[in-house]
């Protein structure tokens, strides 16, 4: 999938770490309604609420907005397909992460056992 982030027609996403519902809207041409919307329809979007329920994104929100909008508008995915997509990529993700992590355990293991070895 093409990394939305990259999004050569969206305009880029500036180095902050906050973002307003009203800056989303912009960066990801998106009307701030459908973004409320998408929070419900989503739970990979889950904007930091404060004072008076006012919504704040973070970076990688506005990546997967972007990534929604993409599959919804440039794909033609219904809401239920772009879910499914969106969890199948983040289960994939976690697969990843998951086999880096046994491999990683087993490398410290065996390297546990080269020192017990050394000194038995």
């Amino acid at each position: 999938m093409l990394d939305a982030s990259q999004n050569n027609e969206l305009p880029p996403i500036p180095g902050k770490r906050y973002f307003t519902i009203g800056e989303v809207s912009q960066l990801c041409e998106v009307k701030p309604h459908v973004l409320r919307y998408w929070e419900q329809e989503f739970p990979q979007l889950k904007p930091v609420k404060r004072r008076g329920n006012r919504r704040y994104y973070q970076r990688q929100d506005v990546i997967v907005i972007r990534q929604i909008r993409g599959l919804l508008y440039d794909q033609g995915f219904t809401i239920g397909g772009a879910r499914q997509r969106l969890q199948g990529e983040e289960a994939k993700q976690d697969q990843t992460q998951f086999k880096l992590l046994v491999k990683q355990m087993i490398v410290e293991l065996e390297d546990v056992l080269r020192v017990l070895k050394a000194h038995a």
